[in-house]
């Protein structure tokens, strides 16, 4: 018999003992980069805090520096005190820091792969990993091909019985649909479809989580909740920041690459799926191939698309350069950081209803909300006076920084006068529960651990995704070589270029203020 028998003293409804990683370790290429020392290290001590991950847990560094052990400890250490959501406590990060290890070299270092492999195995011996190791790629795509085959090479990609080996890839999954299949043929070439998890942070934040929990545990939302009701539907992704370093990465990518592909059409599948049989990785992923599948563009392109770049302006109460000011971006980059589409959904349920979905960066503040905006009410026995400060009613579900979701509605004033106007009702995470949010690479790194994929996007949503976003990315491309259009500027600290509000107006439509 393997494993430790069931607890005959627990209740298996008790949901006060969350899951715990079983023994595992992680080896994360990139250990150097903002995502690494920003998210990925302050979400594993985080996790150990929770007591969430198993006494042996190991991380192995691998990167170009020539550091000691000590030395990753020290940075892991630093980005910690630094980031961390939990509390600093010494005994946790004694115990956590005595399974680092560092290995330093190249992707193409046969000699740094075979430390790595040697590592492993010390690991295994030592801190009892068992042979679990999931290896994350925080590096540019570029290299994922180079470190998967080395990989390979060395024998780190195959699990021993009983044990496990996975990989982690973060987004862009591709920059097109052809690159996104090469990408899929060489990580499916060394690991099963099931042990590639491609991280959509996204969907490990709650509040994207709460959409499906709002629409389909409540009998009051789904009667409404479709083309009879809905007019329309938008998803905003706003930044207040430029690109600021990332000016390698972000150049000939842009916002609708960046975000729209993936982010956003991610959120617009679980507003418009129909509801799972249950809510394992399967059955989730079904209903939203089923809605990417039915995903329409218009006719009209030039009307329905709108791309801008940020000029000079003020944000933050400070005087910020443009786009094409920034250090490392060519004066003639046609590159967007600001992307609005129209897209729709053929289906039985929201045939007519457009869904408007725009990311930017240097808008006016950042949100990202999804708001579902109801047809108006007749109106019938009140005067046009009485609904003049009356709009549309609307739910917004707020992914961040306020997470939560307001329901907006029309109340009388009051007075002697019969005059309506827009209200909002609130709930906000952060008053309705005592405990705060995980962070979403929390919850994203331990349902690695696990082998859990629910919230992680499979390849086949991904190419979907991109069979999307190709066309409006062409189209763009045969406009800025025919000398047609190129990205609209807009001043920082607005809420993006006027082609933007134009494209709504013409269906007779404003974009909601978040």
């Amino acid at each position: 018999m393997t494993g430790f028998p069931a607890n005959p003293l627990r209740d298996p409804r008790d949901r006060r003992l969350p899951r715990i990683a079983g023994p595992s370790g992680m080896v994360l290429f990139g250990v150097t980069g903002d995502l690494s020392r920003k998210k990925i290290m302050p979400a594993i001590y985080d996790l150990a805090n929770r007591g969430l991950l198993p006494p042996g847990f190991s991380l192995t560094g691998f990167a170009r520096r020539d550091w000691a052990d000590q030395d990753f400890a020290q940075i892991v250490h630093d980005s910690v005190k630094e980031h961390a959501r939990t509390e600093f406590r010494e005994e946790v990060w004694q115990q956590l820091a005595e399974g680092f290890r560092f290995v330093p070299g190249n992707f193409d270092d046969d000699h740094a792969f075979e430390r790595l492999r040697r590592t492993i195995e010390e690991l295994d011996e030592l801190r009892g990993t068992g042979g679990n190791h999931a290896f994350y790629l925080a590096i540019p795509p570029g290299f994922f091909g180079a470190v998967v085959s080395q990989l390979k090479e060395h024998g780190l990609a195959e699990a021993q019985p009983g044990s496990w080996r996975r990989v982690v890839i973060e987004k862009p999954f591709g920059h097109d649909l052809e690159s996104a299949r090469e990408l899929q043929a060489v990580l499916g070439d060394v690991f099963p479809s099931g042990s590639i998890f491609r991280i959509d942070h996204y969907l490990g934040k709650e509040t994207v989580q709460n959409i499906l929990a709002m629409r389909f545990a409540n009998e009051m939302f789904e009667p409404i909740w479709n083309s009879n009701y809905v007019d329309h539907v938008q998803i905003t992704m706003a930044e207040d920041v430029g690109i600021g370093g990332r000016a390698g990465y972000y150049d000939g990518i842009g916002a609708a690459r960046d975000v729209i592909q993936n982010h956003l059409l991610q959120l617009m599948c679980l507003v418009a799926m129909e509801e799972p049989t249950s809510f394992d990785a399967d059955s989730l992923r079904i209903e939203k191939q089923k809605v990417l599948s039915s995903v329409t563009l218009p006719r009209r392109l030039d009307l329905t698309t709108a791309r801008g770049q940020y000029a000079p302006g003020w944000a933050g109460g400070e005087k910020v350069p443009g786009f094409l000011e920034e250090e490392g971006i060519k004066r003639s980059s046609t590159t967007e950081t600001f992307a609005a589409v129209t897209l729709n959904v053929e289906t039985r349920r929201w045939a007519g209803v457009p869904f408007y979905l725009r990311t930017g960066k240097r808008l006016g503040r950042r949100v990202t909300e999804v708001a579902i905006v109801f047809k108006r009410a007749p109106h019938l026995p009140f005067a046009a006076s009485a609904t003049e400060e009356l709009t549309q009613n609307a739910l917004v579900i707020r992914v961040q920084p306020d997470e939560g979701v307001t329901l907006r509605f029309g109340s009388k004033v009051p007075g002697t006068h019969m005059e309506i106007r827009d209200v909002n009702m609130d709930f906000v995470y952060g008053g309705a529960f005592t405990e705060s949010s995980p962070e979403a690479y929390e919850r994203l790194i331990l349902d690695v651990l696990l082998g859990d994929p629910p919230l992680f996007p499979r390849h086949e949503e991904v190419e979907l995704s991109w069979k999307i976003l190709d066309p409006i990315l062409e189209h763009w491309a045969k406009q800025d070589a025919a000398g047609k259009s190129k990205p609209e500027q807009y001043a920082s600290g607005t809420w993006g270029p006027e082609s933007a509000d134009a494209m709504l107006a013409r269906d007779g439509r404003v974009w909601r203020r978040p």
